[in-house]
């Protein structure tokens, strides 16, 4: 893998496909006043030096669905091989070895109450070596989700900003029902945000014109939105934390609207359990992130306690890569 740290060019290009996933190349590029070959050229090059992905990812809220949070303390000798089988999961993502190798870290979509009871209840109960099982629904997303970390890296100017952002999201009054047609394409946009029409057709059997209809349907109503995969530590964030925050209920909006402002923030959640706030965060060492706890989060009012965990090592993003 080459080593070479991305130039404002290929930032502008990062946070540009944050914003829109599948834009065309043209598109990007006329926005950011460069040619078409030279952006494919940086988005070929960036598949390989940060590792970049755009994935399409369902939004689970628009579907009637809940989102756990699961933390699998273990022995130390079975935490590669529990992330691993997590991570390999359809219906897992940011599968993460924390606290010293002795615990496992997921977010777990299940489609069904059956199948989130069954892993919950029946299979990770009776693994062996996992010493305990904490589970936590998300209740309320502050930050994450569709606008990801990238949009906070401010390498696009407004006017660029402007002119890639795609139309925003009327999200549906009831949860929408996918058929069958739905289900084929996020299939496939689930591997490949940018899949190119012609495999999206040959996925469902549809014309052209049906398949645009069905995934501006999708985007339009929130159930997808594109989501942009890469190595932190080649934008210079060495340090990737976990928090658990205890705060008072009446503080619990504001703290959480405050912790997505903040520029380390990647993630933030309210959230069921005895901490009611999760966020993820991003420094270049451990002195940033203590500079954040006692500068940033020490100022916040409300805030009765904090559980920090460092990441030792992310298995699974949005999508499993075995090898990376």
């Amino acid at each position: 893998m080459q080593s070479q740290a991305p130039d404002p060019l290929d930032l502008k290009l990062l946070q540009a496909l944050q914003l829109d996933g599948r834009a065309p190349f043209n598109r990007i590029a006329h926005a950011l006043g460069v040619s078409d070959q030279t952006v494919a050229r940086r988005f070929r090059r960036l598949r390989t030096t940060v590792q970049l992905r755009v994935l399409g990812i369902t939004d689970e809220s628009r579907l009637g669905r809940s989102t756990w949070l699961l933390r699998l303390r273990c022995t130390p000798d079975a935490a590669e091989q529990l992330a691993g089988a997590l991570a390999r999961r359809p219906d897992t993502s940011y599968v993460s070895v924390i606290s010293g190798g002795t615990e496992v870290m997921c977010a777990m979509k299940p489609r069904t109450r059956q199948a989130r009871d069954e892993l919950l209840l029946a299979r990770l109960q009776r693994t062996p070596r996992v010493t305990s099982v904490s589970a936590h629904c998300l209740l309320h997303h502050f930050y994450g989700g569709p606008v990801g970390w990238l949009s906070k890296i401010n390498a696009l100017s407004p006017g660029e900003q402007a002119a890639l952002s795609p139309p925003p999201t009327e999200p549906a009054t009831t949860p929408l029902v996918l058929e069958d047609a739905d289900e084929a394409l996020l299939a496939i946009l689930s591997r490949d945000g940018r899949a190119p029409l012609t495999e999206l057709q040959a996925s469902t059997g549809l014309p052209e014109s049906a398949v645009k209809r069905r995934l501006d349907r999708l985007r339009s109503t929130g159930v997808l939105y594109l989501d942009v995969q890469f190595d932190h530590e080649h934008l210079g964030n060495d340090v990737v934390a976990m928090l658990w925050l205890t705060v008072a209920p009446a503080a619990l909006a504001d703290i959480g609207h405050a912790l997505a402002t903040h520029p380390e923030v990647r993630f933030a959640a309210a959230t069921t359990g005895q901490a009611n706030i999760v966020a993820a965060t991003l420094h270049a060492d451990v002195g940033g992130l203590y500079t954040y706890l006692s500068d940033k989060i020490g100022a916040l009012d409300g805030v009765h306690s904090i559980e920090t965990a460092l990441t030792l090592r992310e298995v699974k993003q949005l999508t499993y890569e075995p090898g990376r």
